[in-house]
């Protein structure tokens, strides 16, 4: 088996195509289909299953894709290594985020050190940043659900509690607490189905013996907040993440501690590789800055009296204005 076979066969199963692989790989989609076939055929095998323009791993495939990915994450490893042994004056650091807020707070300073480091962020729920570290695909993540997986090193980062919020001419709306039975036949809107959030509501509700009415699923934070301001029910956010605005009411849980928790997470295997150690050392002294704390003190009390704020714009793509490269999670 030749490696430029094998990283054929890897493009088009990651990429979903020929002619995908092949503008992945610089080359055309011909050369791929021949490298791939002549895989095939060197061993007797089907690695897809193909049917029109649709191609679906066959169960060798699956096998064969999952040894493709650690061999050229370590490939990619080496590659990373000799370009650190340069001092971090150049490389690249990839981060899957659960959302923007304490990421950027990380980012800041580690940018600041590394200037010449290029950084790419991708953005999704806490299952989809832990299989992004491990399938090679993302150097750390900062994510809310701690994964008990002996390949991966995590660092208590914060917590936060979980509050409601809805529209000011909401039931709740000059309430500054419920209590959660207060929820029943409530229409919730809440993020898809990996969310922390969601999911440390939903087990306090459970305790609490609500069945909650879930009306809508949105995969998108902002999108929750978009469906809230429109009236459309009771919205739950980390109280980190909550952005205030002139049609919403802040309303926290009176009545039980719903939390969560960021933490930051590499793969034990890599925790010594020099950018993600160099990441893991920002991320530490931030933890040890007590102007740390009293930001996010600040950041608490404006929560709290956020009906003496004045009325601010609406931005669900606030994280614009930063300097790194942001990417939609792959399913």
């Amino acid at each position: 088996m030749r490696l430029t076979q094998l990283r054929s066969f890897y493009a088009v199963a990651r990429y979903g195509g020929f002619t995908a692989g092949g503008r992945a790989l610089h080359v055309s989609q011909p050369t791929v289909t021949t490298q791939v076939r002549a895989l095939e055929e060197s061993y007797g095998v089907e690695l897809f299953h193909r049917r029109g323009r649709t191609l679906r791993l066959t169960e060798v495939g699956e096998t064969l894709y999952a040894i493709a990915q650690r061999v050229f994450g370590q490939e990619a490893e080496a590659v990373t290594f000799l370009r650190e042994t340069a001092g971090l004056r150049t490389g690249q650091l990839r981060i899957a985020a659960v959302g923007p807020f304490h990421v950027m707070e990380m980012l800041a300073p580690f940018a600041r050190r590394y200037p010449g480091i290029r950084v790419s962020l991708r953005l999704g729920n806490s299952e989809e940043t832990v299989r992004s570290v491990l399938a090679y695909e993302s150097d750390v993540a900062v994510l809310a659900q701690y994964a008990d997986d002996p390949q991966l090193h995590f660092v208590p980062y914060r917590e936060h509690p979980v509050v409601l919020f809805v529209r000011r001419d909401h039931r709740f709306g000059r309430r500054r607490s419920v209590k959660l039975r207060e929820l029943a036949g409530e229409p919730l809107i809440l993020r898809e189905q990996g969310s922390t959030t969601r999911k440390a509501l939903e087990e306090a509700l459970a305790t609490a013996g609500v069945v909650p009415r879930v009306t809508m699923e949105i995969g998108s934070r902002e999108a929750v907040r978009e469906a809230v301001i429109r009236g459309l029910g009771v919205g739950a956010v980390s109280a980190f993440e909550y952005v205030p605005d002139a049609s919403l009411r802040v309303v926290e849980i009176g009545d039980a501690r719903v939390v969560t928790h960021a933490h930051v997470a590499c793969l034990q295997e890599r925790r010594q590789a020099r950018i993600v150690r160099a990441f893991m050392e920002v991320v530490e002294g931030l933890l040890a800055t007590p102007r740390a704390v009293a930001g996010r003190a600040r950041v608490s009390r404006a929560t709290r009296n956020e009906r003496c704020q004045p009325p601010r714009p609406r931005d669900v793509n606030g994280d614009d204005t930063t300097s790194v490269s942001i990417q939609p999670s792959r399913g």
